[in-house]
């Protein structure tokens, strides 16, 4: 009896511990709910293949907007010349990242990409195999006209850069993602915000970081990039900010920052601010979102809404520039690549996927497959995402438009916007909500299980 009586007290004991605990769990999550719950969600990812790719070690430290120089060449080797038929590979993919256009940036084995959560702007962070590691809140994010995060994450010595559609720029420490600097850039440099809020993926060089208030008096500035203190401020062409992200040029005896503003490409002395050179640019909506691209002491641009694509050769060491020839291929926002003698880019008033004569100004061809586009390159290929969700291999031929491959991106929410990306052989799109990736490299395991396959042979 005295251990009958033992063992109902027990269970009555435990019954009442776990009654506790239950009552204590629900109290727990109602008040995480009231506060910041969503901010410990994880988004779902969900793995599509067995494949096991073999990586050549590629291992970057830094990462910014369209590659290495900003001009949407990824520097990879032993990629694949042609897809299967339904497209190559597809490793994973992760849902749940908001709304958004930014690129994924990707270095020291982490993936970064930002979205849109109600009015945050939420930084993800992944490793290369698409397992969540991180989510964090950054601050408040543009959530009117086209809601969505716009700038890629630039990733450098150590910390992240992040500039908001609502004008702060964030300096986060890259291991622990705790706030270093912020700077509400329109605020203390008396900039003026735009029709679609800020879209500039900051740049980087050397201790400075360079963005656009686009004020009068403080056109473009530069930044301490570990302080966040001024270094210079500059008048610029005193117009608006025009969604665009810089680009850096060396070489010459002046070191050169160029833009382009409201109504015009303008190029500083990246030292000191001083203006070098401004050529008038006119375009239907006074845009210009494309990074500009040079080569060979040329500068090649192009906006849309009827706008057009220039050339402008680079005088005086740097001090000038001048007009070489302009067209009417008019890209809205998909970027331009040269390879070779050509440019490669599409039309958005006059739609069309074209080839240019970089010395000329000449269309060699232009079609209307996969236009407008976003465009990259990488081991001798054009990469080409159409608005539409097309994404074709396509072999650079400024005799004929020559598409290899292509594939239907399925996965995603609204806008075929966000600009692809390549790296250690994978192909990288953002879609929405979804980013996926693509294996788009022979696998070294594939080359050695073929060769030693006897039913092969035959």
């Amino acid at each position: 009896m005295k251990i009958k009586k033992i063992v109902i007290s027990a269970a009555v004991l435990l019954a009442i511990i776990v009654g506790i605990a239950a009552i204590a769990g629900l109290w727990f999550l109602r008040t995480m709910s009231r506060h910041d719950f969503k901010a410990m969600e994880v988004p779902l990812t969900v793995a599509v293949s067995e494949v096991r790719r073999v990586t050549d070690g590629m291992y970057t430290t830094n990462s910014q907007w369209r590659g290495e120089n900003r001009d949407g060449i990824y520097n990879e080797t032993g990629l694949l010349k042609e897809w299967a038929a339904d497209g190559p590979e597809l490793l994973w993919y992760v849902e749940g990242l908001g709304d958004g256009w930014t690129s994924p940036a990707i270095a020291n084995g982490k993936i970064y990409i930002t979205g849109l959560d109600g009015d945050d702007l939420v930084l993800f962070a992944f490793d290369l195999d698409g397992k969540f590691l991180n989510r964090k809140v950054v601050g408040r994010e543009w959530n009117t006209r086209w809601p969505g995060t716009r700038s890629t994450v630039a990733v450098n010595d150590g910390k992240l850069y992040i500039f908001g559609g609502r004008g702060t720029l964030h300096c986060l420490d890259e291991t622990t993602l705790n706030e270093v600097w912020k700077k509400d850039v329109l605020t203390e440099w008396d900039g003026r915000n735009i029709m679609w809020g800020i879209t500039e993926s900051p740049l980087i060089v050397g201790d400075k970081v360079f963005i656009t208030p686009g004020g009068k008096k403080n056109n473009m500035i530069a930044l301490n990039k570990n302080t966040g203190a001024l270094i210079w401020s500059s008048p610029g062409a005193g117009t608006i900010t025009a969604h665009c992200s810089p680009l850096f040029i060396d070489g010459y005896s002046i070191p050169i920052v160029v833009t382009c503003t409201e109504h015009e490409i303008v190029a500083f002395n990246a030292d000191t601010g001083d203006v070098l050179w401004i050529h008038t640019q006119p375009s239907g909506n006074d845009i210009h979102p494309n990074t500009p691209v040079y080569s060979d002491g040329k500068i090649f641009t192009t906006t849309g809404y009827g706008g057009g694509s220039w050339l402008y050769r680079i005088t005086d060491d740097g001090k000038g520039a001048e007009l070489v020839w302009h067209n009417n291929v008019d890209n809205q926002m998909g970027g331009a690549v040269k390879m070779g003698d050509y440019v490669y880019t599409s039309g958005h008033n006059r739609r069309g996927f074209a080839c240019i004569d970089w010395h000329t100004g000449d269309i060699k061809w232009k079609v209307n497959q996969f236009a407008p586009n976003a465009i990259i390159a990488a081991d001798g290929m054009l990469y080409v995402y159409s608005d539409k969700g097309n994404m074709a291999l396509v072999k650079p031929n400024p005799d004929r438009f020559e598409m290899v491959s292509s594939f239907e991106v399925t996965l995603g929410t609204n806008q075929h916007w966000a600009h692809p990306v390549i790296h250690d052989g994978v192909l990288y799109i953002r879609h929405g909500n979804v980013l996926m990736a693509y294996l788009i490299r022979q696998n070294e395991t594939e080359d050695a299980s073929e060769q030693n396959n006897p039913e092969l042979e035959e």
